[in-house]
Parts: C-alpha cells; structure tokens; sequence
C-alpha cells in the first residue's frame, strides 16, 4: 500500500474529512495521512482506540513516536493523557490499550535504526517559551538530536509563520487555524513539505496550536522489510 509515498512532494490532508478504516484488532481504527507498506509499514496515522479496545503485545522493530490528542492511552508502563508525547524506540515492547477509549497521532518506522532514547513529555504541564526572531510564536520543546527537531508551537491570531525546512518539516494542527496558500489548515490538518521547501502561512482569528517535525526528511525514507 502506498500513500503520500512519494517524498519529494508536498502533501496535505484535512484528516477529519476523512473516512476511519478498521486495523486488525477490534475497536481499532485509523485515518491513514502517509504509508509505504502493508501492516508492516512506515506510517503517519491518526488512530483512534474505542472504550475498552487494545492491541496485542507486540515489539516495534522500527520505533514508534506519537501524540495522544484526546483521551488517555495506556500500557503496561503507566497512562498518559492527552497532550503526552511518547518515543518507543526501535526494539521497544509494549501492550497497548484504552479502557475510555482515546485518539492518536502515529509515526512508525521513522527512527535512526540506533537510537535507544524514551521519551514520555506530558505537553499540558510544559510552559510555552517565546520563539527567538519569531514575534507571537510560543514554543514547547518536545525532542531534538542532530537528525530532527520536534516541537509544539502556539501562533498567536494573525500572526505570520515562516519556518525554513532544509530537511523537509511536518506539522498537525492541534487546535485552531491557519491559511496556507490557497487551503485553510483546521483541527487534524496534516502537511508534509518536502526537503528544501519553506513554510509560509497565517494563523486564523482565533490563533492556532500546532505540532511540527522538522529535519527528519533530508534522507530517503527508512523502510520495513516485507514479510514473506
């Protein structure tokens, strides 16, 4: 299966315009925004976990990075309520699950095959930190290393972005809007610029509260081998 599989493209997805499909475990569903690959895949979802619903124990071979949007996701290692930003490196184990149910944003298969690194920030507990140079933007840092730089950013109503992206950037909109170009970005708005591209847009009346993934596409997209 391939969406959005091409990289060197921008891509752009008004995920809540979109129809859920069913993953293999029950009560498991899931808005796809890119992928290459059958259900060993690298993906961009936005999943949601009906009350009550899990997935088996299983390992990410590849890493798995996500943002819990709404609801309380769960494992084995503790709960972690919306605005939680976790890292499950590659090797990783974990048995998910969501006794009320919860929504996630999810990347798999996109780590350094090397790095070992957990990360669990709750976002919500964060203060905001002025953007130097960028005059209402505030910044929560979530993760960063010589290959990417993940962030989420508040934009004040009105204000004007630009952020360069020599390696490529990523950005969901967590709350509010934003115009860019010719298309109004709202809640779960996903888009990917491609390396060496440079992102121009405006903040909506009300502001808008994003999540953004810079660098992380200067190299060719890192791939699972198929089962057989």
């Amino acid at each position: 299966m391939e969406i959005n599989s091409d990289f060197t493209k921008r891509a752009l997805v008004h995920a809540e315009s979109q129809p859920w499909a069913a993953s293999p475990m029950k009560g498991v569903d899931r808005r796809m925004l890119d992928r290459i690959g059958a259900e060993v895949a690298r993906a961009t979802s936005i999943v949601r976990y009906a009350t009550g619903s899990h997935f088996s124990p299983h390992v990410h071979d590849g890493g798995e990075e996500f943002l819990v949007l709404a609801g309380t996701f769960q494992d084995e290692h503790g709960d972690y309520p919306a605005g939680t930003y976790v890292r499950n490196p590659p090797a990783s184990s974990h048995t998910p699950g969501a006794e009320e149910g919860c929504l996630l944003f999810v990347k798999l298969w996109q780590f350094d095959p090397d790095d070992r690194s957990f990360v669990r920030i709750e976002s919500g507990k964060m203060a905001q930190l002025p953007a130097s140079g960028r005059p209402g933007v505030l910044i929560q840092p979530l993760f960063k290393d010589a290959l990417e730089d993940v962030r989420i950013e508040t934009w004040e109503a009105g204000a004007e972005i630009a952020i360069s992206a020599p390696g490529g950037l990523e950005l969901l909109v967590l709350e509010g809007t934003a115009r860019w170009e010719a298309e109004t970005l709202t809640r779960h708005s996903w888009l990917r610029l491609p390396k060496g591209d440079n992102l121009r847009c405006k903040a909506g009346s009300e502001g808008a509260r994003v999540w953004i993934k810079a660098g992380h596409l200067a190299q060719p997209p890192r791939l699972p081998e198929q089962p057989r």
